[in-house]
């Protein structure tokens, strides 16, 4: 192989990753914006909570359907219904805040806030550094599983404290999920646009919930 075709093809390498991190964060923004519109609506209709085992075969059957067709322009439109609906599943879960708690859009804004620097920090330091995080992946994979199950247990059996320490796990886990994410986009792990915005929604959307929870409950005023 040639020294000039070497640098071409590092050159078309790096084109097709600043279109697909541009993509990603172009579809993100937008996926994200329609969400908050769902929510609002779900907040404005003032619909009731989803049961747990509808919001799972929604969530699964949709990341499903939107997996299927992430090479195609079907792929966007699930991306759409799987956020959409997220967005319907959070409206109730922002009521019942603004219900419980007297400063209950003072959370939600925090929740916002913390979500948004917290995000916009760790992408931007992987972004900067350009480091390889892909090591993480298998941790954080087990560490998402565990989560999962053992938040299952808090609401199945009620273990406030138990529930605590789910989100505050999240929390960490998530933030670990953003760097290993964008570091797949930088690296070329992850070459389609519409799989790595829902990957990083899902992540967006668990880390908002994981610090409405702890903030309700260590800044929540009855």
């Amino acid at each position: 192989m040639s020294l000039n075709t070497a640098i071409s093809r590092s050159e078309a390498s790096v084109l097709a990753t600043n279109k697909v991190l541009k993509n990603t964060y172009l579809l993100l923004s937008m996926t994200l914006i329609f969400s908050a519109m769902t929510a609002g609506a779900a907040m404005m209709l003032n619909l009731p909570h989803f049961n747990p085992f509808v919001t799972l075969i929604g969530y699964f059957g949709l990341l499903f359907l939107t997996t299927k067709f992430s090479n195609s322009a079907m792929g966007i439109v699930f991306v759409f219904a799987l956020t959409g609906f997220m967005g319907l599943t959070l409206g109730p879960i922002l009521t019942m805040y603004i219900k419980a708690f007297s400063n209950g859009h003072e959370l939600i804004m925090m929740a916002l806030g913390g979500t948004g620097v917290i995000f916009l920090g760790l992408s931007g330091y992987a972004l900067t550094t350009k480091k390889d995080f892909s090591f993480m992946g298998g941790f954080l994979m087990v560490g998402v599983l565990v989560a999962f199950l053992a938040g299952l247990g808090a609401m199945i059996f009620t273990i406030p404290a138990l529930s605590l320490a789910v989100s505050a796990m999240f929390i960490l886990l998530m933030s670990g999920m953003i760097l290993f994410q964008t570091s797949e986009i930088i690296h070329g792990g992850e070459t389609n646009y519409i799989l790595a915005t829902v990957s990083l929604y899902v992540t967006i959307y668990n880390l908002f919930l994981s610090l409405l929870q702890l903030l309700g409950i260590f800044s929540g005023d009855d």
